[in-house]
């Protein structure tokens, strides 16, 4: 696994699009996106989570387990009485393929890192309703 400061750096250099009602946008590590602020404010959330389950560990796994993660993620989430909506995790570059993910409006940050952990996952996305993208690192990433 990388180490955390080239993990940080391959996180902020990568787009984060949620698919929304209506349309999408593409969020970006401490910018902030009047499109999500607006939604959140009009859907009544206070927070959100974006969080995936491919490559755990930030190692490239092949393309049939990383969908079998993720849909056992997306099964988590709904029998958690979460409603997840569609995302990808695009790089800015081809060194890193896209990863599908989950955008979970009102799934506080320590209830997405606890599962993240169980994903393998080293950090999740999550704001508030600023709609601000923070990077959560999962504490037991031993990073």
């Amino acid at each position: 696994m990388a180490k955390k400061n080239e993990l940080e750096a391959l996180f902020r250099a990568t787009c984060y699009r949620v698919f929304l009602p209506g349309g999408h946008c593409d969020l970006r590590i401490g910018k902030e996106s009047e499109v999500l602020r607006d939604w959140l404010e009009t859907s009544g959330h206070a927070c959100f989570s974006i969080l995936t389950a491919y490559n755990p560990g930030a190692v490239e796994v092949d393309a049939a387990s990383n969908a079998e993660r993720q849909a056992q993620l997306e099964c988590e989430l709904l029998e958690g009485n979460y409603e997840p909506y569609a995302g990808e995790n695009v790089a800015d570059d081809d060194a890193w393929p896209t990863e599908e993910s989950c955008f979970v409006p009102d799934l506080v940050p320590e209830d997405a890192c606890a599962l993240a952990e169980d994903f393998g996952q080293c950090a999740v996305v999550c704001g508030g309703s600023d709609g601000v993208p923070h990077l959560v690192w999962i504490e037991s990433s031993g990073e």
